[in-house]
């Protein structure tokens, strides 16, 4: 129960950041969770809806994996494996702040996961 609590979480996290960088990454809230300036926004947009993109794949395995309940075992495992990564990534070459947001939920999620919590 605690896994598909905090898998639950991990996903509506990115549901969020799927948002924010789809969504309202040229706005003053998408500016300010990013740090950018306005300038900076309007160059990157499309690629910040690209990367909005591919975390709505994560949501999207993730909540594929809930789906099926214990049958989705493997897929839960997958898909917070690649958010765990991701955020890793993220965390050592965009902001430290990634590790706390993205990969710490998502690595808590998978360990409650993998001990059958």
């Amino acid at each position: 129960m605690a896994a598909t609590i905090l898998i639950a979480l991990v996903a509506l996290i990115h549901v969020y950041i799927v948002v924010l960088e789809m969504v309202l990454w040229t706005t003053p809230r998408g500016r300010k969770a990013f740090g950018m300036s306005v300038e900076d926004a309007q160059r990157t947009k499309v690629l910040a809806a690209n990367q909005g993109l591919y975390n709505g794949f994560l949501v999207a395995g993730l909540i594929w994996g809930l789906w099926l309940g214990a049958g989705g075992f493997q897929i839960k495992v997958f898909f917070l494996a690649c958010v765990v990564i991701a955020g890793l990534f993220g965390a050592a070459t965009a902001s430290r702040k990634i590790l706390f947001i993205q990969a710490l939920p998502a690595a808590l999620a998978l360990i409650a996961l993998l001990a059958g919590v």
